[in-house]
This record gives structure tokens, sequence and C-alpha cells, in this order.
């Protein structure tokens, strides 16, 4: 029987395989370099080098980057778009906000479907669903020719108002696909049946570009591994933290943006509970950025409204991360006014830091830890050599001699930039919010993110820091934990104390029935679903809603009315319970349960012992200190060692700064406590 689960995350530099054995419980990890011209062939590359008999795999998991990628780069199949006459520009005209208030010279990037490709057509429903005009065939079946002429497949059709009665979208759609037999076309109503035209139909436009690339992708990856013996469906993590088949991803391809990001937030929830905390933040840092995640109260944030870009909204429930330019390939340089800076431009995976010798000039944090000695000679278990000698030059050319810094004090400002620029990030997910950074443990992973953790901590008084056992491989470890996941919603207006409750159950019950349906389309046994129903409620008067989980009992209705008062005093420290509420919306999470990993803890280690492998000089503020180097599989459970000191591994490499105390747990994770003055912490 198969007892191998796989996951494989693709991120810019490296692409992260986990491998878990079910049978043994024992995990396996590899590194391989992502090959941004072709990510899947970092997939197969990753799959060769772990040596995975794809025959014995149970399940394959994979978070990939294309969707997101796409989004920012813009590299699109050729799309045109179809609405309501009068509505052309409902995507350029957003909702008038800026990102940035104050600069008037800044302007948000344009729609994802320029003016020349978005047509109109005769039609109207209002707002209560009635149809007002409906739509003139004529002038539609001309467009779909017209469309046709010109070479476009890839459609979207985003009619006003269709959330309330899709009757014109549909027929739009028939006509089109009579026309174009090969045509892909995603309608508003079916992508996200909800008010406000902007999100909705930017929403729809994203999935429609992102169609035929997700698409292609997905079937020719899948088309691999079932010709490597491969026997079931390829599990993709979308935004929302839960995964979806290809089947899925080629309905909704937008939901695969964010992929990856919300892998490492999974993985950083499930160590803080493992390790016992309830509040923590997840620093994922990679080779480009660095993705910032919050657990609090053992939950992670989940907004519904996000988006690659500023203006671009992408409704669909995701798990909140904060991403910032600091990475291990993030560029340092010095401004027009003489400042040091550090990103967001980065190195990537081509040419690379300086020290990969493939071209690269410019110092890069990787530089900066490698010019230090913090960093060997070499990463990912000997797949990329490093040379010092060119970390040491960029350094000294670029930044040394402009700041008369010597190189060693040159690479120390870098990280100290680099350090600041994430310590700022982690502000902004907290204290914005209320939150004291000292009451919450620090997740360090990623590739470098064990490099830099420590030091972070320190900027922003956090009190511990807990390593992974494969930092490097964290967010792939984190497809694996979790399950087959849909997101359904639709609109629902009514008075709450006056609402038809068997209407309301009707409702619901529509949506269970789409959910259930997809879900076997997807192979899932219907005991293995869980169905979660939401409410959007809102005080009369109210813009803005606030999203509550409601039972299916008889006093479900006032049971959720309740609640609603009482998170709503939660989140914004105020109620009105003489002030009549509004249901809003209908949500619905359908849930197909996945086998998960079983872990184990291991036995501590009284009196642990363990010797370096060599020692060497490493640069910790201002000074050089003889630092003993560990191997960390040669660490055993219960071993203290007391800073300065250096953990190498396969995926990266942990610093442990002078006035830290590290120790490995009963699962293998590295904890740093922080020295604080007057004592520990």
């Amino acid at each position: 029987m198969p007892d191998l689960r796989v996951a494989v995350d693709a991120g810019g530099t490296f692409t992260d395989v986990c491998i878990y054995n079910a049978a043994t419980q024992e995990f396996h990890v590899t590194k391989v370099p992502s090959t941004p011209s072709n990510p899947m062939q970092a997939v197969l590359d990753g799959v060769k080098r772990g040596e995975i008999e794809l025959g014995n795999v149970e399940l394959f998991f994979h978070g990939t980057t294309i969707a997101t990628n796409a989004l920012i780069t813009r590299r699109f199949p050729k799309a045109s778009m179809v609405t309501t006459k009068g509505f052309r520009d409902v995507i350029e005209i957003r909702d008038g906000t800026k990102d940035n208030l104050w600069d008037a010279y800044a302007d948000v990037s344009g729609p994802y479907i320029r003016r020349r490709d978005r047509f109109e057509v005769t039609e109207r429903v209002d707002y209560a669903g009635q149809v007002v005009t409906p739509l003139n065939e004529q002038e539609a079946r001309e467009l779909a020719r017209k469309l046709k002429r010109r070479g476009t497949t890839t459609i979207a059709v985003c009619f006003i108002n269709s959330y309330a009665n899709v009757q014109n979208e549909q027929r739009m759609r028939e006509i089109l696909e009579e026309e174009i037999p090969e045509a892909n076309v995603s309608t508003s109503s079916e992508i996200l049946p909800e008010i406000f035209e902007h999100d909705r139909f930017n929403t729809a436009v994203a999935n429609t570009v992102l169609g035929p690339l997700v698409s292609d992708y997905v079937k020719q990856l899948d088309n691999e591994l079932s010709a490597g013996g491969y026997a079931n469906d390829l599990l993709l993590l979308h935004s929302g933290g839960g995964s979806m088949t290809p089947a899925m991803a080629k309905h909704f391809p937008v939901r695969l943006a964010a992929s990856g990001i919300a892998a490492g937030a999974i993985a950083a929830k499930h160590i803080a509970q493992q390790c016992g905390y309830q509040n923590a933040v997840g620093l994922d840092m990679g080779g480009t950025s660095t993705d910032i995640s919050l657990i609090h109260e053992g939950e992670l944030r989940v907004t519904k409204q996000w988006g690659v870009e500023y203006g671009h909204p992408i409704v669909f429930p995701s798990i909140e991360v904060l991403t910032i330019g600091a990475g291990g390939g993030s560029l340092a340089h010095i401004d027009i006014a003489g400042a040091l800076r550090n990103g967001p431009q980065s190195a990537g995976a081509e040419p690379g830091p300086a020290c990969y010798e493939r071209g690269g000039v410019e110092p890069t944090n990787t530089d900066a830890n490698l010019a230090l000695n913090r960093l060997g000679a070499s990463l990912a278990g000997g797949a990329l050599v490093l040379s010092r000698a060119k970390a040491e030059q960029s350094i000294a050319e670029r930044i040394g001699h402009p700041l008369s810094l010597n190189t060693a004090e040159a690479a120390q400002a870098i990280l100290k930039v680099a350090n600041a620029n994430m310590a700022d990030a982690v502000r902004l997910v907290s204290i914005r919010r209320g939150l004291d950074p000292r009451d919450f443990a620090l997740i360090a992973f990623g590739g470098a993110g064990a490099l830099h953790g420590a030091d972070v901590a320190k900027e922003l008084g956090i009190p511990a820091v807990i390593v992974p056992p494969n930092p490097g491989v964290t967010s792939a470890l984190g497809c694996l934990l979790v399950d087959i996941q849909h997101d359904l919603s639709m609109m629902y207006t009514a008075g709450a104390g006056s609402a038809d409750i068997e209407d309301l159950n009707n409702q619901f019950r529509s949506l269970e029935e789409e959910a259930a349906n997809r879900l076997r389309h997807e192979g899932v046994a219907d005991k293995d679903v869980v169905l979660q129903r939401g409410i959007s409620m809102r005080y009369q008067g109210q813009w803005r809603s606030l999203q509550v989980t409601m039972g299916s009992g008889a006093n479900s209705l006032q049971d959720v009315i309740s609640t609603f008062h009482q998170e709503h005093e939660r989140q914004f420290s105020f109620s009105q319970h003489e002030q009549p509420v509004e249901i809003y919306q209908l949500h619905l999470r359908a849930v197909g349960k996945t086998p998960k990993p079983s872990f184990a803890p291991f036995d501590l280690v009284p009196n642990a012992k363990a010797e370096p492998q060599t020692r060497r000089d490493v640069f910790f503020d201002g000074d050089w200190y003889d630092t003993p180097i560990f191997e960390r599989a040669a660490l055993p459970p219960g071993f203290e060692l007391t800073g300065p000191a250096i953990i190498e591994q396969l995926d990266s490499t942990t610093v442990v700064p002078p006035n830290t105390v590290a120790s490995i747990d009963e699962w293998k994770n590295i904890r740093i406590r922080i020295v604080q003055t007057g004592g520990e912490a």
C-alpha cells in the first residue's frame, strides 16, 4: 500500500520537498534550486533528488507561486471582458482610494484587462434581481463573433447585479461558448456571487486571466506525476489554508495566488501549539521575501479581501500574511540621500547573491551573513558552493567604501537594516492591533529565518524564539497539514430579529449541496466531509459586516445574534445590544478531511552532551568571537548551550547570538531564550 506523503513548496529561490513515511513516521527533507522559467522542472527535480518512488506516494501536496508570479509580472494570455453597458470602467475607477494618500504622483497599476479589450452589451438586472432589460442577444452574438475574429478565447463576463440574478450572465456565457467552442469563460456570479461590483468584477477578471496559465501548469504536472506512477489527485494548496484538486483549480485558479504563503502560516500555527504557545508570530524568511503571520489565541487571522497588488482585490477568504521584500537575496544599496537601504529588490535565484558566482555583483543579506562567517561555505547540502571572497568584494565596493566602513562593519550594517525592516513589519501586525509582541513567541523558519530570528526577537523584546527541526522546508510541512477545503458564499439581506429561520436554513442547504457535490467530484467520502456555517451581520446603518459561526439548531439565530454582539465587543471594543442587527451574507466552509502526519515527542536526554564539529571566528556586535559550529542532527533532545554558537543543517543555519541560551526540546525544535538585562526572559 502507498505509505508516503509528499509536499513540495516552490519558492522564489529554492523549491522545498518534505517526505513523510506514514508507516515509520519518519520525515525526510530536501531542497533544489527553483527554476523560474519553468516552475514544474523544480518540482520534478525535487522528486528526483528526494529519490521518491511515485508509485509509493499516497498523497502529493503542492504549494505553488505560479499564480502569484503571473499577477505580479502580468504575463497573461490575451483576455477580454464583457460587461453591462455603462460599466466598462468599473475595474479602472475602482473604489477611488490610493495606497499612499499623500503621494500625488503615485498611480495605482492598471487593470488586468486593458480598456481596449473590455466590451459592453445591453442588459440590466436591478438590485432585487428583477430583469429590467433582457440581454440583447443580437448584440451578444455579434460581440462573440468579433472576439472570435480577434482570436480571444479567455473571457470574463461581469454584469451588474448578477449576484442577485444570474440569468443574463449565464445566457451571455452560452452564446460565447456557442460561437467560440474553445473559449474559457468565467462569470462573476459563478466566481463570487456577492455585492460590490468592483470586488466581484476584479476577482472574476483575475480568475479569468489566470485560467489558461494555471490549468496548463496543473495539467502538465498532474500528467508527469501520473506517468511516474502516482495514482491519486494532485492536491494544490490555496490561499484560504486548504487544498484543492486540479479539477477545482481549473475553475478557481485565482485561489492559488498566495498558495505557498499560506502553507508557512499553517506550519507556524502547528509548531506554536506543539510548543504550548497560544500567541505566536510566524517569521518565514526565504530567498526573496519575508512572510509574517500572526497566531492569536490559537487561531490564524483570516481576511476576506486581499490582493497581490493594491487596488486589485481578490475577495476569497485568505490567511492574513504580511509580505515584505526582505530575504536572503534582498539587495543592499545606498539611496540618493546616502542612507543604507535593504530590499525590496532581490537578486532572486538568477543571478542570485554575489557569493553564488552566477553574475550577481550587488551585496545581499546572504553575502553579509557569509562575510560575517555566520554562514558556512555551501548551501542545500552542497548543492550551492559559496564564495566568501566575492561576498566581501561586493560589500566592500558598494557599501563599505562609500560609508567608510570596513567589510565586517558594512556587513553588520546590512543585516541590522534587514532586521529593522522585519521588526517593523511585526509591529504592524501586532502593535497596530493592540497586541504586545512581548506576549508572543517568534517562530523563525524559511531558508534564512533562523539566521535572523534571534536578532529580530531582540529588536522587539520577544522573549522566545522557536526554530523548527527543518526550518528551510517548514512551508512544505504546512502543506501536509491541510485538508481539501472550499469556501462558498451568497448574499442574504434581512433583519436578524425577523428573519425566516426556515428560509435561512434552505439557503444554507443549497450551499451545502453545492459543496458536497464539489467534494464528491474530488473523491472525498461523505464521512470525511465537515461543513461549517458562517453568517455576516452588522448593526443597522453600518456598512461593513462581521462574520461569525452559526449552528443549525432551533435556537441558532438567537445564538448567533448573541455571538455577534460578543465578537463585535471583542474586535471593536463596543457593542450595541439595543441596536437592530441585520443579516448581510451567508458563508459555508466545506472541508474534506485528509490523512495527517502523526507526531510523537522524543525523550529528553538528562545532562545531554554534544561536541561542536568545528569552530570559526564569527562577527557579533562589533567584534569577532571564537564560535562553536554544531551539526544539528548531532544535538540530542535536552541539550542546552549558551551563545554564541552556529547550528548548521541541510536546509538552514541557526544563529545563536551572545546573550542567548538555546536548547533542543522534545520535538527537536531549537528554543532560543533571549537574556535581558537583569536575568533571563
